[in-house]
């Protein structure tokens, strides 16, 4: 499987207490665990299990991901800025990879 590729929009720039919307999406192939390849052994499960957003350090969203998701997940949320800086972006799998990408905001 190629390596999972985050994709992030964020705005470039928003007022003091405007609410943005922010969109995540991450192309990953996702293994259930319950299929078996062409000589009936289980594939493994490799999903993405957590996903988590900080903002300057402060958690904004973040949730635990069931065997249920489809590849590629994707989530849309929102999120007050007051300050310009800097939104992380953290999907964990199961094997214990990590990938991450950050997007930052200006303030005025």
């Amino acid at each position: 499987m190629a390596t999972a590729k985050p994709r992030v929009k964020v705005p470039k720039s928003a007022s003091a207490g405007d609410v943005i919307t922010i969109k995540t999406l991450i192309s990953h192939k996702m293994e259930s665990g319950q299929r078996k390849d062409k000589k009936g052994n289980v594939i493994p499960r490799k999903i993405i299990n957590r996903f988590e957003c900080t903002f300057n350090g402060a958690t904004v969203f973040s949730c635990d991901i069931d065997p249920a998701i489809s590849a590629n997940p994707y989530f849309e949320f929102t999120a007050k800025v007051m300050e310009p800086g800097t939104f992380r972006f953290v999907w964990t799998d199961d094997d214990g990879a990590v990938y991450e990408t950050e997007k930052t905001i200006a303030v005025s």
